[in-house]
């Protein structure tokens, strides 16, 4: 009898453990299917470059997903070309160098803030360099930055980043930028361009510098850190709607933003993809860019990008002031006013300031 009873016993036992096991799991399965209901998404535009590392980093390493964020990555040719759908909130965040085509925009009435770096240049970091034909260097022409008086140079496009670089190289050379014929080309024509000496020279960027380099068309003469140090070459921007009615959301995307970019800078010997952490991130670069094979990455002189999160302002003022002088720009435009730190100065007050890793 006592033996029925044991049984009897184990056995309900056994009944309620599975019930409460499937009640668990009932409810692990409703607070899931709520998290996917709840979380935010939030479109972003990417032109699908290294210096996107920050999105891609921490999109794979699931920062996004821990801050409630469902992230849609769509792909564009400019951050100019962004600046339309950010004003409508058709896209919440961007990503891209800052050009006339986007002060003109917000010149115009179109609110978009400048929030975050996204790629520079400090000491070291010259990832868009001056080339020059190998042969003009080789035969003696090409010896110093004065030299470009006279040379057809190719830059991506009028009115960018790429632009004011070469307006820097030409003064170490004594020289203005009507003392050159400018060519606007996209970064990978550069290296056609060189080739087949359409061009005499470029300011190019990875990975296009390292393929045109090795190809011996080419000669990296100056990094743009030597010319240009700490320029802001590209920043991440908010559209206004965005920070005005999600505003928690914008602040839990940059901070899952700082942590990839965080991750980036401990991936970095000097300004090599060559840390202790580097194969990790070459591999989520080589997943979300079109550069799939590693050793690229491994080669390239890497961009910089500042792990605290804010702009150069005294560099967009810069830059401006040259567009201004080009005559591209169409309106008044203060940077004090498109630049607002309080997201990223909001993060680092959250994680502190950044301090390397895997040193």
């Amino acid at each position: 009898m006592q033996m029925i009873f044991r049984t009897y016993r184990l056995l309900a036992v056994d009944r309620f453990l599975i019930c409460a096991a499937l009640v668990t799991l009932a409810t692990g399965l409703g607070l899931a299917d709520a998290h996917a209901q709840t979380a935010a998404t939030v479109k972003v535009g990417t032109a699908n470059t290294s210096s996107d590392a920050g999105f891609f980093i921490a999109e794979k390493k699931g920062y996004f997903k821990q801050e409630g964020i469902n992230v849609e990555f769509i792909a564009f040719n400019s951050a100019a070309k962004m600046v339309a759908p950010l004003g409508v909130g058709q896209l919440d965040v961007g990503a891209g160098a800052p050009s006339a085509g986007l002060y003109n925009a917000i010149a115009r009435g179109i609110d978009v803030k400048i929030v975050a770096d996204k790629a520079s240049s400090p000491p070291g970091f010259g990832y868009n360099p001056l080339l020059v034909r190998k042969d003009l260097i080789d035969s003696g022409r090409f010896k110093s930055f004065k030299d470009l008086k006279g040379l057809k140079v190719a830059v991506s496009a009028a009115g960018t980043s790429p632009a004011v670089m070469l307006n820097e190289a030409l003064k170490k050379g004594g020289l203005s930028y009507s003392d050159v014929t400018v060519v606007s080309l996209g970064f990978p024509q550069h290296v056609m361009a060189l080739q087949n000496k359409a061009v005499d020279a470029s300011i190019t960027t990875e990975p296009h510098v390292t393929t045109v380099v090795n190809l011996g068309a080419a000669v990296r003469f100056a990094g743009n850190d030597e010319f240009y140090p700490n320029q802001q070459v590209a920043v991440v921007l908010y559209g206004a709607i965005f920070i005005k009615d999600s505003p928690d959301t914008a602040r839990k995307f940059m901070r899952a933003y700082i942590r990839g970019v965080r991750d980036y800078n401990d991936a970095l010997l000097g300004a090599k993809l060559a840390g202790p952490n580097a194969e990790e991130i070459i591999a989520i670069l080589n997943e979300y860019t079109p550069i799939k094979d590693p050793a690229v990455y491994r080669s390239i002189v890497a961009h910089g990008a500042n792990p605290d999160g804010k702009v150069n302002e005294a560099s967009l003022v810069k830059d401006l002031q040259f567009y201004r002088e080009q005559g591209l720009i169409e309106g008044s435009v203060n940077i004090g006013k498109v630049v607002d730190h309080s997201f990223v100065e909001a993060v680092v007050k959250d994680l502190g300031p950044y301090v390397k890793r895997n040193k």
